[in-house]
């Protein structure tokens, strides 16, 4: 099988803490046709003496940019693969992942892939919501619709997606005006064009810690969510019940909480 090229993209800023984590999962992948490109936002928090230990491993430059979704957009810009993903800088890539979806890809040429995916506190360790969350979600990407991702919060997961070059050359770059979905609205242009290829197993971990976005900005994520949704022509009732299911999802991250 001659496996296809991937090319992943890191965006990081300050993120010493969990890149090295980050790094080692994608190059412990053992893949024989990966590029693995970080775009870092110009830390100063010892991330840059981490990335120079992994000398040709890795391309990686540091400098500032406009946040996160500009940092990935830099990355894209320079990769070659056909087959790309972003991983953020404090998420891992599950053993076997890359082998998973490059031997996916070989047989189908899917443009748009994702899997299930795991949740992994601060230390590494299993989260205490994973079994709900991820079972959630699951659930719901077993009925994906790109009718039902207007209706309910992004429930793709981010870290376990990966879309063809094809796709990227038509769909484009991500928005750099939105802060916390710019994955959501990309996944929104994305079913417009492209059916959802999932695959059933975990091929990612998700990091939740008190200092990621997800956790410092859940009210301003849904709210921005919601708006996104409605930049996409929703119907009246799909915001109506999006709305009505992120107030669920934001009582029950409070209750959890």
């Amino acid at each position: 099988m001659t496996y296809p090229k991937i090319s992943i993209v890191t965006p990081s800023y300050n993120q010493a803490r969990f890149i090295r984590s980050t790094i080692d999962s994608v190059l412990s992948q053992d893949y024989p046709n990966l590029e693995y490109i970080i775009v870092d936002g110009g830390s100063s928090d010892g991330t840059l003496d981490i990335l120079k230990g992994y000398g040709k491993k890795l391309k990686w430059v540091s400098e500032k940019d406009a946040g996160q979704a500009d940092a990935i957009n830099k990355g894209l810009c320079h990769s070659t693969g056909e087959v790309l993903a972003y991983l953020n800088s404090d998420d891992l890539y599950l053993p076997g992942t890359l082998q998973k979806v490059g031997e996916y890809y070989a047989r189908t040429s899917a443009d748009w892939i994702t899997g299930d995916y795991q949740i992994i506190d601060a230390a590494g360790r299993r989260h205490p919501h994973q079994t709900l969350v991820s079972a959630y979600k699951s659930f719901l990407l077993r009925r994906y619709s790109p009718r039902t991702l207007r209706m309910f919060n992004s429930y793709i997961p981010q870290p376990s997606t990966f879309w063809s070059r094809a796709a990227y050359k038509f769909i484009g770059e991500f928005d750099t005006k939105l802060r916390y979905t710019m994955d959501y609205d990309y996944w929104l242009r994305l079913s417009a064009k492209y059916p959802l290829y999932y695959l059933p197993m975990s091929l990612s971990a998700f990091r939740r810690h008190a200092t990621s976005k997800s956790d410092t900005g859940t009210t301003a994520q849904l709210a921005e969510e919601l708006m996104v949704a409605r930049s996409h022509r929703s119907s009246v009732l799909e915001l109506l019940v999006h709305r009505a299911h992120s107030q669920v999802a934001l009582f029950i991250y409070h209750l959890l909480t």
